[in-house]
């Protein structure tokens, strides 16, 4: 497999990912001419979906990283799985499904009413997604904390980027449960800078995201061991899917609900969105293909820090806006920076080798 990733191209890869860009530019294209009927509306349009999907992409980075490291691991038939119903779900499901729904739930209607509010009155549903951003920020953040900590708080982990602290996290994993009384005592934390109705709707949004996460992992864990005995090819991967399917929702919410920032339109946001869900699966089939993990050694890490400072800015979206653009810069940044030190190490090596 890695001879014949080798001879690809990285615009071989992107192949789908740029396909999806012209299209997705052009509904947008299409849709300001509808909506707006002048040239500066539909340039207006035109602009957002393009900002959106690069605000996608750079929230995102992290994403395929993490999607990457989980997929290495999975049967051939579970990539295939994830990397075409993954997508879809990710799209449609995320992009389009997910804001319809906290409307419905929030606002007590129908899907189709809900539907009929985005086309109709997308000024009252804008309003609706931003007064349920709190208990999403709040769940996503707790789920995206306990991913991030699980990585460092494990004492089988070897390789630290930055040694003084990994490797304490590493020692300390020892301690049944620990990353589990951090984000509790952080919860609780942030709890206190709340008040009233907010208070007990980011509490138990934050214990659903943490409870959520448990369940994965024991979900995950009941199927890796099913499949020794029985049906390995059909449930191989099942648990991981459903892991990176939950991930993916997490890592959606912020950029989901901060798109409104920019249009109230459903489907403009769908259409911006929808190129960088792109770009991200475009971006794990490489990593994984190309064994980039493996070559790149910090890169990782890089991620996983991303997630966790993405976790506490979403705690703290619950009390202050943070501009999303801030978010994806701080992200993309830190695994740039990953990036480089592997670079530099991976140098340091050969030069080492080659005056041995």
């Amino acid at each position: 497999m890695n001879g014949v990733s080798e001879t690809k191209s990285v615009m071989s890869y992107l192949k789908w990912a740029l396909i999806s860009t012209v299209i997705g530019l052009a509904l947008g294209i299409a849709l300001g001419w509808q909506t707006t009927g002048t040239l500066s509306g539909t340039l207006t349009v035109f602009f957002i979906v393009a900002v959106l999907a690069v605000l996608e992409i750079s929230l995102s980075f992290d994403n395929a990283i993490v999607n990457a490291n989980k997929l290495k691991d999975m049967t051939p038939v579970w990539q295939h799985r994830f990397l075409t119903w993954g997508i879809i779900i990710a799209v449609f499901g995320m992009r389009i499904v997910f804001p319809l729904l906290i409307v419905v739930i929030a606002a007590n209607v129908g899907p189709i009413d809900a539907m009929i509010m985005a086309a109709a009155r997308p000024e009252e549903y804008a309003r609706i997604m931003h007064d349920a951003h709190l208990p999403i920020a709040a769940f996503g953040g707790t789920f995206l904390m306990m991913v991030a900590l699980t990585y460092f708080f494990d004492h089988e982990k070897d390789i630290h980027w930055v040694e003084w602290l990994e490797s304490r996290m590493a020692r300390y994993a020892t301690i049944k449960g620990v990353e589990i009384a951090f984000v509790l005592a952080l919860i609780l934390g942030f709890s206190r800078l709340l008040e009233g109705a907010e208070q007990e709707a980011f509490v138990y949004s934050a214990i659903y995201g943490l409870l959520t996460f448990l369940l994965v992992e024991v979900l995950g864990g009941f199927l890796d061991k099913t499949q020794e005995t029985t049906k390995a090819a059909a449930q191989g991967g099942l648990g991981a899917f459903l892991y990176l399917e939950v991930l993916d929702a997490s890592f959606s919410f912020d950029g989901v609900i901060g798109a409104f920032a920019l249009s109230q339109n459903l489907f403009v946001i769908a259409i911006g969105l929808g190129i960088g869900a792109m770009y991200v699966r475009s971006m794990t089939i490489m990593l994984v293909e190309r064994g980039t993990l493996a070559e790149y050694r910090f890169l990782e890490h890089g991620a996983f820090y991303a997630i966790l400072i993405l976790s506490v800015i979403m705690f703290c979206q619950t009390l202050v806006h943070i501009p999303e653009v801030i978010t994806g810069l701080g992200g993309a940044g830190l695994i740039g920076i990953a990036l480089w030190s592997s670079i530099r190490w991976n140098r340091s090596e050969a030069n080492g080798v080659t005056q041995s």
